[in-house]
């Protein structure tokens, strides 16, 4: 890996984990394009790394008044979700190691697209965080959860799925992305002793750092985009977008076999 595939890596991962089209899915395809293997591992935890920055420094006030009073309502429906996607993760593991060959991706690319558009035919909900119930938290864990797969995207179906258990636009994203802080946290440490043990391989530690940068600044304006789209327009595009991009990586994976 050079430094200009760390880069593109880094700012894919910034702008996919918070855009609704599937950061994993989007760091496998481009691995598979490029043939990177060695040291892709512990690259991509180093990029998820750089990208909760960006999620600290947005919600910055919400994480502190979280911090500041942990026993409310918001934090115990945060728990509950993640916990459903924790115990889903430990039990599905090895599917989800082997998923990441990329052997599912064309079909997780197509459920991201179905869903963001059953999100914008049936999602009609106005209640704020406090007012969600523990059964929809749960649920979103839970979709949240499938979402570990590569071409699922985390952020489209928790924004998806807390729009159809009855939140608001704004609050639908913010209980995404405050999601993402504990998720992203758990995937790290799962996958830290492997990372650990393979190491950064023929990956420099200059990429490294400019792959985490720059995942972290482009994360930062993704979810700024994104709060404002999901606010006052239609999520239709990135699902036309993945549709596209799942047709085309199917069609490789079963008749070209190009990069798969």
């Amino acid at each position: 890996m050079n430094l200009w595939h760390a880069a593109l890596l880094g700012l894919v991962q910034g702008l996919c984990e918070f855009l609704p089209v599937s950061s994993s899915g989007h760091l496998v395809l481009l691995q598979n394009i490029f043939g990177i293997q060695e040291g892709a591992l512990f690259f991509d935890s180093m990029l998820h790394a750089g990208t909760l920055v960006a999620v600290f420094v947005v919600f910055r006030r919400q994480i502190w008044e979280l911090i500041c009073h942990p026993i409310q309502k918001k934090m115990g429906l945060l728990l509950a979700a993640t916990a459903v996607t924790a115990v889903m993760a430990f039990l599905f593991k090895d599917l989800i190691d082997s998923a990441y060959s990329g052997g599912l991706l064309g079909f997780g690319f197509l459920i991201t697209a179905v869903v963001l558009m059953i999100n914008e035919r049936l999602a009609r909900g106005k209640k704020k965080i406090p007012e969600m119930g523990v059964q929809s938290a749960l649920a979103v864990g839970f979709m949240q959860g499938i979402a570990i797969l590569p071409g699922i995207s985390r952020s489209g179906t928790t924004i998806a799925g807390s729009r159809l258990f009855g939140l608001a636009k704004e609050d639908a994203a913010e209980f995404s992305f405050l999601l993402s802080i504990p998720a992203i946290l758990g995937s790290l440490i799962l996958q830290l002793p492997d990372a650990i043990a393979a190491g950064p391989a023929d990956v420099p530690w200059s990429g490294i750092v400019l792959g985490m940068a720059l995942a972290a600044v482009s994360g930062y304006f993704a979810i700024r985009l994104m709060l404002k789209l999901i606010k006052e327009k239609s999520l239709k595009g990135f699902a036309v977008y993945v549709g596209i991009l799942g047709i085309l990586v199917l069609l490789d994976q079963l008749v070209l076999h190009i990069f798969f």
